[in-house]
């Protein structure tokens, strides 16, 4: 409340929306994550291009259609992103605008984000801590609920049965009209997942079946928005996830771990809107609980915040907010509170008819620490726009931190408090060119470098470990992405592929002598790429897709590398069923489809070549 009463009285008790966002009647206010991000990397997908991964987890879109490189711990199992070399800690993770990482652990798994749950998925590549907040060193995801105003009442029930037992459900409801909109999500999702696979861990690696790797989940999503009137607007998401793991084991175990995940999220925003202004009141919790073999563990994070995003002209744009968050953490081994304030601010200057800058700062403060300040700079340069094509350069350049989690500086024996945050410096360089015409293509080329201090690893001090500020890693690389399509006699076609590379070393760890120093980190792909064509005629469509992770290292002085590997993904559906007033599309879908035998972490099976059929009645 203090915090509020502080927000009115420094913005003024009537804020008034911008022109450039300018509140329809009836459509929810959504604020873009690129208003303020000038000058980098953003790879968005909306409601229609998640139809593709309905059934599937988050780790597999990002796996298979973004540089993002995702490391595996099986199927279904620990899934965690690295952006350009760094760490899972390095990404930042939203809903709705919410931070939902795990403060005990500074990450989340996103084998238990269940595509379907979401509406649209965004990624920001490279440093946004000015943007976005503590470990947004390597990049941030963005996932979105939407809503619908006056579309009445609709329905639809989606239905997924696959290889190893895979059984998912998903029913969706939803009502609005010119003043309220109500969407609710319910899922279930079971899979055996007693696939085959070479057991390399035994003598002679013979063919066995996984019996230990079975997984469930539930979930609803609720999600509620109400235009008040003309000038304000109320939106209300809540998220009840809960899962059930066997814990796959490695190659040549038998260990019968198992896990259960339960995430409750909600949250809650007011928006008043005037001329050329919005003020924004958010507020919000996640609560996690994790229990592992029996033991427990429980965090919840609660957050106020509140910012005023205002457009003075068309050359000058400017957001000031502030956040406060309480943490709780009861862990097996500690309880622990924290408190975390942050004061950001942005500005977008629109310096001529081409180019358009944009300057961010951020100050976080936990328990009575102060965070590195953030401030980030970057530009947009429209070289040429012509009626056919144009040519965008980007450059950025800024600092982003990570605040320790709380197992680095709690956990008992060996949490040490006295941990600086990891901060980081880095830039980036990219040009994007899109022409028009028969055939339409993109072609987007980005250049980044990135330099990490204060890398926190854990060492061994006698028996017990503890962590320490010791690594200082370099990162660079090089991202390309294209897209082509058009329309051959009565089929329109769509084209698109990627390709990364990504050089990550360590320059400094533990004394001179370190092995690590000047190896590329763990688990971390110098080469990847993807690819996909897609083709459609009327309510035809098909796809073909691949991707590629070159060798990576399983400890940090590279002596053993894994293999590279290749996957092929196949996919067919119709959308022309109907009967009565129901629409019918029925999809196939072949993974894997030259049955590969890969692993993504050492001794960890993957599954071979699987099929899935989908089923959904629309209303």
């Amino acid at each position: 409340m203090i915090l509020l009463l502080w927000v009115v009285s420094f913005l003024g008790s009537a804020p008034i929306v911008q022109d450039t966002v300018v509140l329809s009647e009836v459509e929810v206010y959504a604020p873009k994550i690129e208003r303020f991000a000038q000058g980098q990397k953003i790879q968005v997908w909306d409601k229609k291009s998640l139809e593709n991964f309905e059934g599937r987890a988050l780790s597999d879109l990002l796996q298979e259609q973004s540089p993002v490189f995702v490391r595996q711990y099986g199927a279904g199992m620990l899934a965690s992103p690295s952006f350009r070399g760094t760490s899972a800690g390095h990404t930042a993770l939203f809903w709705n605008g919410l931070p939902i990482n795990s403060p005990s652990l500074g990450q989340s798994d996103l084998s238990i984000l269940p595509v379907l749950a979401m509406d649209q998925v965004s990624l920001q590549f490279g440093n946004a801590g000015a943007l976005f907040g503590n470990e947004a060193i390597g990049g941030s995801i963005h996932l979105e609920n939407q809503l619908q105003f006056a579309k009445g009442f609709q329905a639809s029930l989606f239905q997924q049965v696959g290889s190893f037992g895979a059984f998912k459900t998903r029913a969706m409801g939803s009502y609005s009209t010119k003043k309220i909109s109500s969407t609710t999500k319910i899922y279930r999702e079971f899979s055996k997942n007693d696939f085959p696979y070479q057991d390399l861990g035994q003598i002679g690696t013979p063919e066995v079946k996984e019996d230990h790797a079975a997984f469930e989940q539930l979930g609803l999503v609720q999600d509620f928005g109400w235009n008040i009137n003309s000038g304000s607007q109320l939106k209300a998401a809540f998220w009840l996830n809960k899962s059930d793991r066997e814990i796959q084991p490695v190659m040549g175990s038998n260990t019968n771990d198992q896990q259960e995940d339960q995430s409750l999220r909600a949250v809650l925003d007011y928006y008043r809107f005037g001329s050329g202004s919005v003020w924004n009141v958010k507020t919000g919790l996640v609560k996690d609980q994790l229990i592992f073999n029996g033991s427990t563990s429980r965090t919840g994070q609660y957050f106020l915040a509140s910012d005023y995003d205002k457009t003075f002209s068309g050359k000058l744009a400017m957001k000031v907010g502030m956040r406060f968050t309480q943490i709780q953490a009861d862990l097996s081994s500690y309880s622990t509170s924290d408190q975390r304030v942050e004061i950001y601010q942005s500005t977008k200057f629109n310096l001529g008819k081409n180019y358009t800058l944009s300057l961010n700062l951020r100050e976080l403060v936990y328990q009575d620490q102060f965070a590195p300040f953030s401030p980030s700079i970057g530009l947009d340069w429209e070289i040429w726009n012509h009626q056919r094509s144009d040519l965008l350069l980007q450059s950025s350049f800024g600092r982003g931190f990570k605040v320790p989690t709380l197992n680095d500086r709690f956990w008992v024996p060996g949490g040490n408090p006295e941990l600086l945050p990891e901060e980081s410096w880095s830039g980036e360089l990219g040009l994007t060119w899109k022409v028009k015409g028969n055939v339409n293509w993109s072609n987007q080329l980005t250049y980044y470098r990135m330099s990490v201090d204060n890398w926190i690893i854990w060492l061994p001090q006698g028996s017990v470990w503890t962590p320490d500020n010791i690594k200082h890693v370099s990162n660079q690389g090089i991202e390309y992405q294209g897209e082509s399509s058009g329309k051959t006699g009565e089929w329109d076609w769509v084209l698109d592929w990627s390709y990364t590379w990504s050089r990550a070393v360590t320059t400094s760890g533990i004394g001179e002598s370190d092995p690590a120093i000047g190896k590329q980190l763990p688990y971390t792909p110098q080469h990847q790429a993807n690819a996909k064509i897609a083709v459609s005629r009327r309510e035809f469509s098909s796809y073909l897709s691949t991707f590629f992770v070159g060798k990576r290292s399983v400890t940090a002085d590279n002596p053993r590398m894994m293999p590279s590997y290749q996957l092929f993904n196949l996919g067919f559906s119709y959308r022309q069923l109907t009967w009565g007033k129901l629409s019918i599309p029925v999809s196939f879908q072949i993974n894997n489809l030259f049955n590969t035998d890969y692993q993504v972490l050492y001794l960890r099976a993957m599954p071979g070549r699987s099929f899935q059929f989908n089923l959904s009645i629309n209303l």
